[in-house]
């Protein structure tokens, strides 16, 4: 029995320590909070004040895995992430029992289903299509998803690396956000869609202007296959991109031409274009010095803007327009932005595409002018939506960061991103592995692209640019729905082959 009463004895006095030090460090704790002046509950209540932190944190987590319902989280939602997921791992996106979605809630749109859908015979996948007929060498892809832009420095060296395989696989474009060309933009091979930020980070002298010499340099390379003047995206319109210090390393610091150890910001606008007249001349400009496709990506706010734009290019000609129009809704993400810019500046992509489409099309550009959709359009339904309003292309960041394992852990700006995306911190990257991630990337694309087009042949046409807004009808507030082109209806100007 003596060893039992020695274990007995070695338990208490273990008990005793636990004990003490609990209270020591609640006392050290107590010392703390009743002394600061930062924090009123903390001041007020020592020690157990501090439990409303932890249990703020805890919260977005209980949230998150615990009481939201499929379709309650924002911006998105356990459904939408759960069909990425199954999506990228090649798994059957069928399900059983119903649709588990809401279909009351005002805009809801439901697509029209033909009474006699094509047969197996009579649909084909979607017709390339060209953008930039008067560049000296136009750009044709047979894809309507993309990639949108994320910058190497907001998303990190794998997660590059895995999009650009990933899309060279799927046969569709990656954008390179604003944060430069990297070498792992171009190891997949696949085709690139270079952005000039306000910063024009790899493209700018030493001055900060505008450097033919590299411009020409970057469209010398087969890949690169059109640019992108980056005027402002959805989760900031008005404010240029921040990169925090956190996440630039030396190899960011030298592809952008940024000093380490500082937050990294770019102008609000392009200082050189201060209207439509400069927006068109710098169009013009590296289209000529590029001789690839160029144009603009742009948050709408209005429609006057457009009207402006539209009325310009129809006094100079055709040959003077954008190749293509990027939209990027309000609700579009970043890695890092001002919440009142996330929230309340910027139009929806549900009525940005609509007003810009009608512009486009009554102004005569529907064939010169491409329109790139984006923003929080991840799934068949947002897109095949995307192209009935009036879209060419749709291009998704957040649903290939999905594909890539993202959990919407909202910890893009912190450099703590749990699955290695959008961290440059080696530990927590190696959960990103290339080789596997690839391939989700592509199927993801894959199914999107596939899925798309069963809709467009459920409406009864034979491929997804065919839909029009006839085909959609929205739910409206009282629960009945109506036709998209009676609720938006497109002006007498446009052809009715676009209605």
């Amino acid at each position: 029995m003596g060893w039992a009463y020695y274990a007995l004895q070695v338990l208490a006095g273990a008990f005793a320590l636990v004990i003490g030090t609990l209270l020591l460090v609640s006392l050290v704790l107590f010392t703390i909070d009743r002394t600061q002046t930062g924090d009123a509950i903390r001041r007020n209540y020592p020690v157990i004040g501090r439990f409303r932190n932890i249990f703020t944190k805890l919260g977005e987590f209980f949230r998150q895995y615990f009481f939201a319902m499929d379709r309650e989280e924002m911006p998105f939602n356990r459904a939408q992430r759960d069909w990425v997921a199954r999506a990228g791992e090649g798994k059957g996106n069928t399900v059983a029992f119903g649709s588990t979605r809401n279909l009351s809630i005002p805009g809801t749109p439901i697509f029209v289903n033909a009474a006699f859908p094509p047969l197996e015979g009579q649909f084909a996948s979607t017709a390339p299509m060209k953008i930039g007929p008067f560049a000296r060498i136009p750009y044709v892809t047979s894809s309507f998803f993309h990639i949108s832009g994320m910058s190497y420095g907001a998303i990190s060296r794998p997660a590059v690396q895995a999009l650009s395989r990933g899309a060279a696989e799927a046969g569709i474009w990656l954008n390179t956000g604003e944060g430069g060309l990297s070498p792992y933009h171009l190891e997949g091979g696949c085709d690139i869609v270079y952005q000039i930020g306000t910063a024009k980070y790899g493209v700018r002298d030493a001055h900060g202007h505008l450097s033919d010499e590299k411009l020409a340099a970057l469209a010398a390379i087969p890949q690169v296959k059109m640019f992108e003047i980056k005027l402002s995206q959805g989760a900031k319109p008005g404010k240029g991109g921040i990169l925090p210090a956190a996440k630039i390393n030396e190899e960011i610091a030298h592809i952008r031409g940024i000093p380490l150890g500082e937050d990294s910001y770019s102008p609000n606008r392009h200082a050189e274009v201060g209207n439509w007249e400069d927006m068109l001349d710098m169009i013009a400009h590296v289209r000529k010095v590029t001789g690839k496709p160029v144009g603009f990506k742009v948050v709408v706010g209005g429609p006057e803007p457009f009207e402006q734009l539209f009325n310009l290019v129809r006094d100079r000609g055709a040959t003077s327009a954008p190749d293509f129009i990027s939209i990027d809704g309000g609700e579009g993400g970043t890695g890092a932005a001002p919440m009142p810019l996330i929230d309340l500046v910027g139009l929806p992509i549900r009525e940005a595409l609509l007003m810009v489409s009608d512009l486009r099309d009554a102004a005569g550009l529907h064939d010169r002018v491409r329109l790139v959709a984006s923003g929080k359009l991840v799934t068949p339904a947002d897109v095949a939506w995307a192209i009935a309003a009036g879209a060419d292309f749709v291009a998704s960041a957040r649903g290939f960061m999905f594909a890539l394992g993202c959990i919407q852990a909202l910890k893009c700006n912190r450099n703590t991103c749990p699955t290695g995306i959008t961290t440059h911190q080696p530990h927590l990257q190696k959960g990103l592995v290339v080789e596997e991630k690839y391939h989700r990337v592509a199927r993801y694309a894959q199914s999107v692209i596939s899925e798309v087009e069963t809709i467009a042949h459920s409406v009864g046409v034979s491929e997804p640019r065919q839909m029009r807004r006839r085909h959609v009808r929205l739910v409206l507030p009282d629960g009945t729905t109506r036709p998209m082109n009676e609720v938006y209806p497109r002006s007498d100007q446009v052809n009715a082959l676009v209605r």
